[in-house]
């Protein structure tokens, strides 16, 4: 039951268990669906599964070489030719 149907239902003074259920109903919906939502990566938590991933999840990273580390990897090199 949509927000509006409630208000409408408080609205006409309908039977307050009407309302009621009305109210308790949108509860239930709402709160299924985010059971629904969540019970993949709650199973596979539990389970040791690792969560499904979708391509919007997976973002590759970069493994871009830097001035600094160029300059430390050269430093490090020069110091075990001088031992």
């Amino acid at each position: 039951m949509e927000p509006h149907e409630i208000v409408d239902l408080v609205g006409t003074d309908s039977p307050s268990s009407e309302v009621s259920d009305a109210i308790k109903q949108a509860l239930l919906v709402k709160s299924a669906a985010r059971i629904d939502a969540i019970t993949p990566d709650v199973a596979n938590s539990l389970f040791g599964n690792k969560p499904e991933e979708t391509e919007d999840e997976v973002q590759p990273e970069a493994e871009a070489e830097t001035e600094v580390d160029a300059s430390i990897d050269q430093d490090q090199e020069t110091e075990q030719e001088e031992e």
